[in-house]
């Protein structure tokens, strides 16, 4: 599978690509800039601040958008203006990474200590009357996190358990009966985002290992995306048809020099098609 590079390598640490119509396209993080990137029609990609940390965005209902921050959530208004939520915790060791939000319009993110110390992260939920809700303590990297399209499952990647779970989702339940459905590919990479098309599979950006691999619902890999670099972060499907996948990645802890393309964006055509992004419903 042909893959392209749609930037310059103009991110540190690319992440949490997302589609929206509403925003006119894709935007993505440079996640430990806090800011976040949006692409062009033309290819051009302008950059607004937000804060230390900007972990993940999804599109608001009512326009706008929310946003996973340091510690916590903001808002973004129809107008532009952004509102910073009040803080979640108060220590400083420890930054949201990574989101998303199920079918009923609420936003999870989830959160990681800056050292990597196991356990000392969690997932948390803004829900529309913007009360939250800690909904996963003790995990350690909290990554990617998507609904399949049925909305009955989500799929949550704790990168240092090396594998993607699946939980049963529903609105009064929420998130239930944790279970392992794929384990990393044998060899480097560990993963990280992710995202479900509309058949059910599962896309998963695998980070030092230089590849997205696709999981068929039933956990088997059937499909692996390389890429020109080793730090994979994220993938979201996007174009007016869903039919391109975006590719996200990162240039930290590299030496200058290595691995001239890493922070680019990059894009191929799998064959199959996303689904529209969830959006907040507050």
């Amino acid at each position: 599978m042909k893959v392209e590079q749609v930037t310059e390598p103009i991110a540190y640490h690319g992440e949490g690509p997302v589609w929206s119509e509403a925003w006119g396209g894709l935007r993505w993080l440079d996640m430990l800039a806090g800011d976040v990137l949006s692409l062009a029609a033309d290819g051009t990609v302008t950059r607004r601040h937000i804060d230390t940390v900007v972990a993940a965005v999804r599109p608001r209902r009512r326009g706008g958008a929310v946003i996973g921050v340091t510690r916590g959530f903001a808002l973004e208004d129809t107008d532009g203006k952004v509102t910073l939520l009040d803080s979640l915790w108060s220590d400083e060791r420890v930054r949201m990474n990574e989101g998303g939000c199920d079918p009923d319009g609420r936003f999870y993110c989830g959160s990681m200590a800056y050292g990597g110390q196991q356990g000392a992260g969690s997932v948390h939920r803004l829900d529309p009357d913007g009360s939250t809700t800690t909904v996963l303590d003790g995990v350690t990297i909290s990554n990617g996190l998507e609904w399949s399209p049925d909305g009955d499952r989500a799929y949550y990647a704790d990168t240092a358990t090396d594998r993607v779970d699946v939980f049963d989702y529903d609105r009064e339940r929420g998130l239930s009966g944790r279970r392992p459905f794929a384990a990393a590919p044998s060899g480097p990479g560990s993963p990280d985002g992710l995202t479900v098309d509309a058949e059910g599979g599962v896309w998963v950006a695998l980070y030092g290992g230089g590849s997205v691999c696709r999981y068929a619902p039933d956990g088997t890999l059937d499909e692996v995306v390389n890429l020109p670099v080793t730090k994979v972060t994220a993938c979201t499907f996007g174009g007016p048809e869903l039919d391109r996948l975006f590719i996200t990645t990162s240039r930290e802890h590299l030496e200058p020099g290595a691995e001239p393309e890493a922070g680019a964006l990059f894009t191929c055509t799998p064959g199959v098609r996303g689904v529209p992004v969830r959006e907040y419903a507050g």
